[in-house]
């Protein structure tokens, strides 16, 4: 199954990640369950964190030649969210349990 190219993405509270498709469709993916592994360690400092960008063409995220995201992992990984809600940052500070 082809994944939709990103298109944008943006650094959330809690060490999410706000990420848009070029279909349109946001996802909010929580980067908490990859802290724990090795190769992404880097990502406990915030402003590393911070300064991840959209890999050429679309195809993950990055924050350095090492650490990376792809778009399969972004789309199939993260959760859904209606644009309003992420712009209002009305997601930010509530628990997952609570967005549902």
């Amino acid at each position: 199954m082809n994944m939709p190219r990103i298109k944008s993405v943006r650094p959330i509270a809690g060490r999410r990640l706000l990420v848009t498709f070029a279909n349109g469709v946001q996802k909010v993916y929580d980067c908490q369950k990859i802290l724990g592994l090795e190769r992404f360690q880097l990502l406990r400092n915030e402003a590393f964190f911070k300064a991840v960008t959209v890999d050429p063409g679309g195809y993950g995220v990055s924050w350095n030649d090492d650490m990376d995201l792809s778009e399969y992992e972004l789309w199939n990984n993260g959760f859904e969210v209606e644009p309003s809600a992420v712009e209002k940052e009305a997601l930010t500070h509530l628990p997952q349990a609570e967005r549902a």
